[in-house]
């Protein structure tokens, strides 16, 4: 049932955006709502050293997107997730709490992020970490909607560049505007 229910709501959206009256030309796609930025909290950063990526979600205004915590079956949760190369472990990514909205398709309010969000997860560089440019891989998920349509799930393929280097002699904190000091 959880599928068919799914199907429907994907196939309601899909008629929506067609028979729109701004015409096709005019509905956004999905990535062009959500504009992710990276950033590492170190750079360069140590064998050896922790830090944390985090990812700024920066979500176009009259737009939303589900919270990691979905308050519907059917809902796309925002989802990130890393490929990381060898030398590297990480922890579970850190979800701000949503914001519920009431919005006319729906009975109950909704677990939503709206304006700029910052998911963060937690990398360690291990001692045998390759040294100098290194790239962490991310895949972003999500589905944005607007109290008129949800536009089609989107996973974006984001990039982490960091330079690792052997001594925490050189590391240095930056943006600390987006980072809790571990």
């Amino acid at each position: 049932m959880k599928s068919a229910k799914t199907l429907f709501f994907i196939s309601i959206v899909a008629l929506y955006a067609v028979l729109s009256p701004l015409g096709s030309s005019q509905v956004p796609s999905g990535r062009d709502v959500v504009k992710p930025e990276i950033y590492a909290s170190l750079e360069p950063a140590a064998r050896g050293s922790s830090f944390q990526i985090a990812v700024v979600m920066k979500i176009r205004p009259g737009f939303h997107v589900n919270a990691r915590e979905k308050s519907e079956d059917y809902l796309i949760a925002t989802d990130l997730k890393a490929a990381l190369p060898s030398g590297f472990s990480s922890g579970e990514v850190s979800y701000p709490k949503g914001k519920l909205e009431k919005f006319a398709f729906s009975k109950i309010p909704l677990n939503v992020y709206q304006d700029t969000v910052i998911l963060r997860m937690p990398v360690t560089a291990l001692a045998d970490a390759p040294l100098g440019e290194q790239h962490i891989p991310f895949k972003l998920r999500y589905q944005a909607c607007s109290s008129e349509l949800c536009l089609p799930p989107v996973t974006l393929i984001l990039d982490a560049a960091l330079n690792v280097v052997a001594s925490t002699s050189a590391e240095k904190h930056v943006h600390p505007e987006l980072f809790v000091k571990q």
